[in-house]
């Protein structure tokens, strides 16, 4: 009898601290700093994976940019450029105010607003953004010449390019580079450039 009440008695005790002991610790000053860390970072994964991304693509002339991009392509104007991730330090440093701010207010000299809004700004898909800006140099043949730091955005290029029925040569797919050839035929070399 003596054995049945000890082992009821240390059962009964196991049950009790072993059932409350994960509910003891959960709520101590350690568990509740796990769960705020934990669902820090659960927010900060939904905001950076809903976080809007920005593709910026260097090309040689800005006007046959603008007519490759725009009518070739067929790629929509973004409505609200994402400037803010780009020229950031030209704008506070330049004017100290918004630029979306300095476009609507006619007071500001236009150069300002060059400054913060320079280049073109087209919508790729839902939340992705392309940023079209001069400094590529020539290629062979002095061909006109886009390059991008982005596979993936040279690869979205691509597949508008194929949607549309453009010729297309692939030179490479490691690093990407691909010939464009336009309805005019003028050739468009698409170049990823590696670090």
């Amino acid at each position: 009898m003596v054995i049945a009440t000890s082992f009821t008695s240390l059962l009964l005790q196991f049950f009790t601290i072993g059932f409350f002991l994960p509910f003891d610790s959960l709520f101590s000053t350690q568990g509740i700093m796990v769960m705020l860390l934990a669902a820090y970072a659960g927010a900060m994964w939904m905001f950076l994976t809903s976080a809007p991304k920005v593709y910026t693509v260097m090309v040689s002339d800005l006007e046959v940019a603008r007519h490759l991009y725009e009518i070739i392509l067929d790629l929509p104007k973004a409505e609200v450029p994402l400037h803010y991730y780009h020229n950031y330090e030209q704008t506070i440093g330049a004017t100290g105010l918004d630029p979306l701010y300095l476009a609507s207010n006619p007071s500001f000299s236009s150069s300002n607003t060059s400054i913060a809004t320079a280049g073109l700004w087209y919508q790729l898909k839902k939340n992705t953004q392309l940023h079209i800006i001069t400094g590529a140099s020539l290629g062979k043949r002095n061909n006109q010449r886009h390059v991008c730091f982005d596979h993936d955005c040279l690869e979205l290029i691509l597949m508008r390019v194929e949607v549309r029925g453009l010729k297309f040569k692939i030179r490479s797919k490691k690093p990407l580079n691909f010939l464009v050839k336009d309805y005019d035929g003028m050739v468009v070399e698409m170049a990823e450039i590696n670090n």
